[in-house]
Order: C-alpha cells, then sequence, then structure tokens
C-alpha cells in the first residue's frame, strides 16, 4: 500500500536522540502528559508508542512532544522501550485533543481508546512451521507420513497441529518426520491473512441514477479535499451498491476505509454483500471481537495491511496509516451515540475526522437526521438523492386502521380488519410480522 499523506507527515518530525527530555501521554483519565528522558542510544518522535515506569508499575503510552513541564532533572525517569509498531500518525493525535476539547474529557481518556489492544503495540511471536524437504528413499513410509508429506509439497509452511489435522496423524508424526530430515522447519508469524480485496469484482448493474450518484462519490475522493456527502433514498433504492463503488475507487487509489455501522447484527447481513461485491470480507471491529482478533485487525491496520474496515463508533480511534474515505450506514441512529465514559456522536466526529484528515466522507440514510438535513440546507453538505427502488419494486402500501370505526371484537385487541389481512396472507403462503409498541408491560390482561 502506498504511503500516506498522514503517515509522511509524522516521519518529518525531529528526532528526540539520547539525553532528549519529551512528554509522553499515557491512555489514562489525565488531562496532562509526563516528561520523560530518553536514554542513550534510543531514537524516538512524536506519534511514537513506548513503554514508561509510572509509580511502581510500568504504562505503554505516545510521546507527544518535547517536555512541557518545569521539573528538575533528577527526577525524570527514562524511557524502558520504544515499541516496535508504526507511530500514530498526526492528524490521529489532533482528532484525539480534537475529541478531548469538544467533549471536555481528559486527553488521556479518550487515547485509551486508541490504544484499545495494547497487546498488538509489539509484533506477533514467530513459531515453528514445516515444509517439505528433499525426498529420500531411505525412509520408512508409512500411509501416515505419505499424506503427511503429500500434504506438505502441496502447501505453505504449517504449523504442526495444522499439517496434522490436514493430515489426519498426531503432531508427532509430524515433528519426527522433521527429525528424519524430510521435513524442514522455518519461523513464520502467527498473523491473519491481509483482508486483500479486488476493487475490480464484479458488481450488480446499477441504474442511471446509480451510476450518476457514484460518479459523484467517486470525483469527491479523487479531488482529495474535504467533503461530506449525504446519500439519500427509500429503501431498497441501492444506496449501499453506491457507496460500493465509493470504496472501490478508494481503495484503487491505495486508501483505506473506514465503514461505520450502528450495530453489530447489522454487519453479518452487510459483510456478506460486501463479499459478493469484493470477493473477499472486510476486517470488523466491534465489541464482541476476541482479544486475539483485537490484536489481529489492530495491529494490520496500523501497519496499513487492511484495506476496509467495518465496525461500531469505535472504530473510528483504530490507528489508520492512510485513511481516504469514510462511510457511516444509517446515519440517523442513535446507537451512534456513547452514553458512558467518553460521551460523543460518532456521526459527527466522523465529519471532524474526515475535515482533519482532509478527505471524503459519505452519510448514507433512508431518513436522514435533522442536523444532517439542516446542513444540507445550509450548502454544508452535497446532496445525492435515489428516488426509485431497485429493478422497480415498488414500496408497501401503508393503512391505518381507526380502532373507533373498526374495534376489535370483545376479549381481543385486534380488529377484525387486521384479522382478515393476516388470514390472506398466511393463505397466500406469506408471512405476516407483528410490531407491538411496548415491552415489558401489559396494558390488559385476556384471560382464556
Amino acid at each position: 500500500m502506498t504511503a500516506s499523506n498522514e503517515a509522511e507527515a509524522t516521519r518529518t518530525h525531529p528526532e528526540f536522540l539520547g539525553g532528549d527530555l519529551v512528554s509522553v501521554m499515557l491512555p489514562l483519565p489525565l488531562r496532562a502528559s509526563y516528561d520523560y528522558r530518553v536514554p542513550r542510544g534510543m531514537r524516538v518522535r512524536i506519534g511514537d508508542f513506548v513503554l514508561v515506569p509510572l509509580s511502581s508499575r510500568t504504562q505503554s503510552g505516545i510521546v507527544w512532544g518535547p517536555a512541557v513541564n518545569d521539573i528538575s532533572p533528577n527526577r525524570i525517569k527514562e524511557i524502558l522501550r520504544h515499541h516496535d509498531c508504526p507511530p500514530l500518525t498526526a492528524v490521529a493525535m489532533a482528532f484525539i485533543e480534537w475529541v478531548a476539547h469538544y467533549v471536555m474529557h481528559p486527553v488521556g481518556g479518550v487515547l485509551k481508546m486508541a490504544m484499545s489492544a495494547t497487546n498488538a503495540l509489539d509484533p506477533p511471536k514467530s513459531s515453528t512451521g514445516y515444509t517439505l524437504a528433499n525426498r529420500s528413499s531411505k525412509i520408512r513410509m508409512t500411509p501416515e507420513r505419505e499424506r503427511v508429506l503429500n500434504i506438505a509439497g502441496m502447501t505453505s509452511p504449517q504449523l504442526a497441529a495444522s499439517l496434522a489435522q490436514k493430515a489426519r496423524v498426531s503432531p508427532s508424526v509430524v515433528k519426527g518426520l522433521a527429525k528424519i530430515g524430510a521435513l524442514k522447519t522455518i519461523s513464520i508469524i502467527n498473523v491473519e491473512k491481509n483482508y486483500l480485496l479486488d476493487p475490480n469484482h464484479p458488481g450488480p448493474k446499477l441504474t442511471e441514477t446509480q451510476a450518476e450518484a457514484a460518479k459523484k462519490l467517486i470525483q469527491a475522493i479523487e479531488s482529495s479535499k474535504f467533503s461530506v456527502t449525504v446519500l439519500d433514498g427509500v429503501p431498497g433504492a441501492g444506496k449501499t451498491e453506491v457507496y460500493f463503488e465509493a470504496i472501490s475507487s478508494a481503495v484503487l487509489q491505495g486508501k483505506q476505509v473506514l465503514v461505520l455501522l450502528p450495530e453489530i447484527a447489522l454487519s453479518a447481513q452487510w459483510t456478506e454483500r460486501f463479499r459478493g461485491r469484493f470477493g473477499s470480507r472486510p476486517a470488523e471491529w466491534h465489541s464482541d471481537l476476541s482479544q486475539n482478533r483485537r490484536r489481529i485487525v489492530w495491529r494490520a491496520v496500523a501497519e496499513g495491511k487492511i484495506q476496509v474496515v467495518v465496525g461500531a463508533r469505535s472504530a473510528l480511534f483504530l490507528p489508520f496509516q492512510n485513511l481516504g474515505l469514510i462511510v457511516v450506514d444509517e446515519e440517523h441512529e442513535t446507537a451512534f451515540k456513547q452514553e458512558d465514559g467518553v460521551i460523543y456522536n460518532a456521526r459527527d466526529m466522523a465529519v471532524v475526522r474526515a475535515k482533519l484528515g482532509n478527505f471524503s466522507i459519505a452519510l448514507a440514510s433512508a431518513t436522514p437526521s435533522l442536523e444532517t438535513i439542516v446542513n444540507v440546507k445550509r450548502g454544508r453538505y452535497d446532496l445525492l438523492h435515489l428516488p426509485a427502488r431497485h429493478g422497480g419494486a415498488a414500496l408497501p402500501d401503508v393503512e391505518i386502521i381507526d380502532m373507533i370505526k373498526f374495534p376489535a371484537p370483545h376479549g381481543r385487541w385486534l380488529s377484525s380488519m387486521l384479522e382478515n389481512r393476516i388470514r390472506e396472507t398466511l393463505g397466500a403462503g406469506e408471512q405476516a410480522l407483528l410490531f407491538l409498541n411496548r415491552r415489558g408491560y401489559a396494558p390488559m390482561t385476556l384471560c382464556r
């Protein structure tokens, strides 16, 4: 992936050499940074992740700049270690400070959301992999050994357990073949695939209106300037397929993309549509991920190996190196608001992140929020409207039943008109779904 302007700007920061004093921001609810001395032989820049002593323990933090506190030099402790991790970009640091100031929260508390996977600050440990060596006729061959050697010759280096599982043998068979020289060992890194997508993977044919909307989104991305585009349209109008075209364009330009969804439950259906369009799944980021998966995704995002991330509001604070497009789907949803800890609206903060990074953001919704509508009317946001459903599908007829004119029979709570419609639906082999406007409380009780 090509280097981003964000990452390049971070590399131009001056180096701090041994003996220099720097301020380190810690992911704790603190409003100020702590000063530390760079030890002899170490070099750090602003944005680097470092390990420092804090009272009787150690804590990872980020070099935030030169020392700012007036402390006696003999009281300043040295940095313990420089984490082997790409630095946080200058734009990401500015975003953290902006959010902290706007929501009146300590900078360290906001930084904690960006350092939510501290076990990813160092590269994953290597493991022993096994691959085929030169086969020799002197090896006493058994069916089990034959299966292992055949599979090892057709695949990349595998862990002993993985190779044994594929060959339906125990790991001891694999290790035994390595001892006699039939397999050779190779050091491998246990990481997931790089989530590489195919932006040219064929997708559904767009209508003329959809293609025009996609073209305007792509033009906004190619301009490399900040812009907010509202993608409005009736349900089923193809908004997702339109912004998929924008994602394809961003990926082709070597940029990373973030798609924010309001609910984790929505990501399963959305992910299947994404895989159908790009031939692979995107990386996911939400609270239900295991610690190991969080480490893998966080590290891959920081290294620029992940092209597209789909996630909940916390994904906004991932350490992107080359973020070039944000899509906020269902932007009107209240689930984008975090009500505890750092209180913020991810939709609004996503707009700020795009402005600081000087790139495009798309807000998609069939029912845009009032704030978004006002921003469109004031000319702050551009509007793309999709007036018709894809494929000529029509919206369902909606009819209000007046319960005064059509009262429910005694002892019942459904009107006769609704009961008749349900019977007609079931008789046609279709399904009916009733939404109740209350939960956990019954205004009346029917006894039979």
